[in-house]
């Protein structure tokens, strides 16, 4: 019997996710159906209900319900209550497992695919939303030099600074800072955390905050050479990318824990990738 899984959201026909884990079966010979599933705002609970009821096995969760799943769960892992949010469900009887995959997507993009080991860099990441909680636990399991989130608002950077310390059992150094304090500071890895790019805006960031060799990362997809990535290239960075191999592997991630099996994402990366011109 073919298992069903699908991704939820509003609006949902931009996802690529049936596009990715139809081709992840294909390869591991798993017999599943993967669809899109929009919810209209305020029904997310009954439309997971009925996708449940007829059979259903799993969900990936996008925007704008991360939240709505996270409500939703009974068993959350560790890694969405840190991020305050979900994007996968696994349904097992009245259970309601609930994963947030972004940050290891995230991690292992940059480890594996792009080779560019975390361990004893300073990596700064931008931004203080859901992405940027849902990528502390996985950076910091890497070991970096230091950590320093940055946000327009101090207080907010600083709030994720402190509860990343509190699952900090590696010991390294985490700061939480405005835009004004990274003057005369230079980081190896740059992730773009912050909704900037989709609004077509430039980030607060000098220059200067690129160390020579550093990775400029754009965790939004398929938009090209966005603002974040033009005011590194600005800088001499040669090392840019965006968030691709972070859907493919976050997603991989998803199927792992589902199917038991995990797939190679290169053909996917291949697939979804769009020159950063």
């Amino acid at each position: 019997m073919t298992d069903r899984y699908a991704v939820i959201g509003n609006p949902i026909e931009q996802s690529k996710s049936p596009l990715i884990h139809t081709a992840f079966a294909q390869v591991t010979g798993q017999d599943l159906a993967y669809t899109k599933v929009l919810s209209p705002l305020g029904e997310f609970a009954q439309t997971v209900d009925a996708f449940r009821a007829a059979g259903g096995r799993g969900m990936n969760v996008t925007a704008p319900f991360k939240l709505d799943a996270f409500a939703y769960a009974t068993d959350l892992a560790p890694s969405a209550q840190l991020a305050g949010a979900v994007n996968a469900m696994k349904f097992e009887g009245d259970k309601i497992f609930a994963e947030n995959f972004d940050g290891v997507g995230l991690v292992r993009d940059v480890v594996h695919n792009l080779g560019c080991p975390l361990q004893g860099r300073r990596v700064l990441l931008m931004g203080a939303g859901g992405a940027t909680r849902g990528a502390l636990l996985p950076i910091l399991a890497q070991g970096p030099a230091e950590l320093v989130i940055v946000n327009r608002t101090l207080s907010k950077a600083q709030e994720l600074a402190a509860i990343a310390q509190t699952q900090n059992s590696g010991g390294v150094p985490v700061r939480g800072v405005g835009y004004g304090d990274l003057q005369g500071q230079a980081f190896d890895v740059v992730f773009n955390a912050t909704s900037a790019s989709l609004t077509a805006q430039v980030p607060p960031l000098s220059t200067s905050a690129f160390a020579p060799g550093a990775l400029a990362y754009e965790l939004a997809y398929g938009k090209g050479l966005t603002p974040f990535l033009k005011l590194a290239q600005q800088a001499g960075v040669t090392r840019l990318a965006d968030g691709v191999g972070m859907l493919a592997e976050q997603a991989a991630e998803a199927f792992l824990w589902w199917r038991g099996v995990r797939p190679d994402t290169r053909a996917v990366i291949h697939t979804l990738t769009v020159p950063l011109v």
